[in-house]
């Protein structure tokens, strides 16, 4: 899968600020980068940094009056599908250190107080099987609705309305798979057939010795995600982290299929 994504992004500043940018996608063995651009409008030095676990990279912006941004690549993927269903459960104990976080609650995805409902709707089930499991529950019991959810949303939020974005689906999801001791991660990315075009987020499960893409908004198939960061929640995977005050002039997010 070859993917064409153009970014645009417009923002004036109430203040000089210091702002993290993380819109390329990611340079992986399941995804690479045919062409890339990224400029960057500033009086000042631009920084990369990595992202999260390694992933990706970031940018560090000093934006005085206006941001302005241009992200422009193509991306081929090439990464299997797995069903869900036959892989195996793997104990907690016997997973490396790396995933302790992704086991644990975070700002946004608060698992333990899921971890009754998770006992009681999905007891019985383990590895593969439960984790089908729960993103076909999160994909079926979720309404998509913009504007239904807010920046300070968090999974538990989500969990009562039964209503939110890409965003809140992830979140659902990751709090859902670590109540039921299965390591999870939120990732930011692009992907065709995104309604409305925008940044998206899905959600990284990971059974039998890796890591699963998975888009309980059922809008984007993990062999045409093109990945750009990871981390707990929406905290670490904001395309922008702005140390100031901005206000949006123009945004735009369009991903195309090139074959």
């Amino acid at each position: 899968m070859r993917l064409s994504i153009e970014v645009s992004l417009d923002y004036t500043l109430t203040a000089p600020a210091d702002i993290l940018l993380q819109i390329e996608a990611a340079a992986m063995a399941d995804q690479w980068l045919e062409e890339q651009s990224l400029t960057i409008w500033s009086d000042h030095g631009v920084t990369a940094v990595p992202g999260e676990d390694g992933i990706g990279q970031r940018c560090w912006v000093r934006a005085d009056h206006a941001l302005s941004a241009r992200y422009k690549a193509i991306v081929v993927i090439d990464r299997p599908v797995h069903d869900l269903h036959v892989l195996p459960a793997t104990p907690a104990r016997a997973m490396p250190g790396v995933l302790i976080p992704y086991l644990l609650p975070s700002r946004y995805c608060e698992s333990d107080k899921l971890e009754g409902f998770v006992r009681a709707r999905f007891g019985g089930l383990s590895g593969g099987a439960l984790a089908a499991a729960l993103v076909d529950w999160v994909a079926t019991r979720m309404t998509y609705r913009a504007g239904s959810s807010q920046g300070v949303t968090t999974a538990l939020d989500t969990f009562a309305s039964r209503t939110g974005v890409c965003r809140d689906y992830a979140h659902l999801l990751v709090a859902l798979a670590r109540a039921a001791e299965i390591p999870a991660r939120c990732v930011s990315a692009y992907a065709p057939g995104v309604d409305p075009p925008d940044f998206h987020a899905v959600a990284e499960l990971w059974l039998d010795g890796r890591w699963h893409l998975v888009d309980a908004t059922g809008m984007a198939r993990a062999d045409e995600i093109a990945l750009v960061g990871v981390g707990r929640d929406a905290t670490d995977i904001a395309f922008m982290t702005i140390f100031g005050e901005a206000q949006l002039c123009e945004q735009s997010v369009r991903v195309d299929r090139l074959d």
